[in-house]
């Protein structure tokens, strides 16, 4: 198995985990028995639940690229230095990401943003030529 299809399992866990720091901190701003309900009259977010709402966000919006990119590198046969570096920078990149959201260092987020961009733009490079 490649090393960018191996990853590609494995950020199921990292999936898991954007998915598991948003919603529990979710709960405790607003409480369990808010969460079960249709949430139609909801008061803004404090100021952590709002940093977990944009970090799942921001994941999910590179996450459909990584799972394309690690496909097609995987189905063309093309898994090289590059497209594994790649793979490797996005997936490890995207792991700091989730606790550099919380942590208030000025743009220490965008940097590892930036980074895992990186390793996404390998991938692309590395599979479509």
């Amino acid at each position: 198995m490649s090393i960018e299809l191996t990853l590609l399992i494995w950020s199921a866990v990292l999936a898991g985990s954007y998915l598991f720091v948003q919603s529990t901190i979710y709960r405790l701003d607003y409480g369990i028995v808010h969460a079960g309900t249709p949430r139609d009259d909801e008061r803004a977010p404090n100021k952590w639940t709002a940093r977990g709402n944009r970090a799942l966000r921001n994941f999910l919006e590179t996450y459909a690229v990584f799972i394309a990119l690690a496909v097609a590198t995987e189905l063309s046969g093309r898994s090289d230095g590059l497209t594994q570096w790649g793979a490797q920078i996005w997936f490890w990149a995207r792991w700091a990401y989730l606790p550099a959201y919380f942590i208030e260092v000025t743009f220490l987020r965008s940097t590892v943003w930036f980074i895992s961009a990186i390793g996404l733009f390998l991938l692309f490079i590395g599979v479509a030529f």
